[in-house]
């Protein structure tokens, strides 16, 4: 079997070349720079998605593709957002059909039905928003809604994954950005600090992406379908940093900021770095005072039933093997 993963020198496309090499595949790992610490026996493939030529000639020969590659982020030029994320899913999406490839694997996100409020305990029925207070999981929203409707076309079966926060060793953003924050002073505990938030331990995300893949095929249940996908042990997001904190050796977040004046700083700084065209991303913006500051768990039982989902490592284990893999970094 052949097998093509977007986004092969990412946090989790990398580890799923890794994991589906395991299986004796033939694996081809595309990304938009070279691809570093890629295993000899991948084949490193240098393509921007926006190059639709590129990217359906990448599809060619495929029996199955993972498309993990997206520009994440709450800041940055819609236009990129857009290109890459809707564009560059349609050029995947396009590279399939024209290929017979039978298998498209999409990694989505929770934030896709994010409504800027609680979300506790929310299943797969929660409906896509109206508006997004930004353009990343608005382009991730359009792209999902493509995949899924793609099903059943020219043979091809899709399934969509919305991991939540995923995390562990390796993790180039998550982790990496509290810890910066909390050495420059700049973490604050955004509203009361009651919020729970669902996580996902990277070999848990690899794993649901397998599970999927095996199970994806003709009148299979997972087919046309989106799936939430955690480490199903919501945490307090705001102990869990302290947590992380303190294991580091860190002192533990001390300021605190209502909800309503973070939302009101994160507007106020949106106007203003759009109206100065600055391209860094703002210290607060809508979207983050409303993930800081919110519950976002989500009803995993239908990952469960549809392709027998469990995570692999729970949330002290996943802890421990990050702390120890930091502190031998250090």
């Amino acid at each position: 079997m052949r097998v093509l993963v977007t986004g092969g020198g990412g946090f989790l496309g990398g580890a799923l070349v890794k994991r589906i090499l395991n299986f004796g595949y033939s694996v081809s790992a595309l990304g938009r720079r070279e691809i570093s610490n890629l295993p000899s026996s991948a084949e490193a493939i240098q393509c921007d998605l926006k190059d639709k030529h590129a990217t359906v000639s990448a599809c060619k020969g495929m029996d199955a593709v993972f498309h993990v590659a997206a520009i994440p982020g709450v800041w940055g030029d819609s236009k990129d957002f857009f290109d890459s994320n809707v564009e560059g899913t349609r050029n995947i999406l396009e590279g399939c059909l024209q290929a017979g490839v039978k298998k498209l694997i999409f990694t989505s996100s929770p934030s896709v039905v994010c409504h800027n409020k609680d979300m506790e305990n929310a299943d797969e029925t929660t409906p896509y928003p109206a508006k997004y207070l930004c353009d990343y999981p608005l382009t991730k929203a359009i792209a999902e809604r493509e995949v899924l409707a793609a099903n059943n076309k020219n043979g091809l079966r899709t399934v969509s994954l919305r991991p939540h926060l995923i995390w562990g060793p390796g993790d180039p953003h998550l982790v990496p950005r509290i810890i910066d924050r909390a050495r420059k002073g700049r973490l604050a505990r955004v509203g009361k600090g009651a919020n729970k938030v669902d996580m996902t331990y990277i070999d848990n995300a690899v794993e649901a992406h397998i599970l999927a893949f095996k199970r994806l095929g003709d009148g299979a249940a997972v087919a046309g379908q989106a799936y939430f996908i955690s480490d199903d042990e919501p945490v307090n997001l705001w102990d869990w940093i302290d947590n992380l904190l303190a294991r580091l050796d860190m002192p533990p977040v001390k300021r605190n900021i209502s909800f309503r004046a973070a939302n009101a700083i994160g507007t106020t700084l949106e106007i203003i770095f759009r109206a100065l065209g600055i391209k860094s991303e703002p210290p607060m913006t809508r979207f983050v005072a409303s993930q800081l500051a919110t519950s976002h768990y989500f009803n995993i039982s239908k990952a469960k039933r549809d392709f027998d989902y469990k995570p692999v490592v729970n949330q002290e284990e996943g802890l421990n093997r990050l702390i120890e893999v930091m502190r031998c970094g250090s």
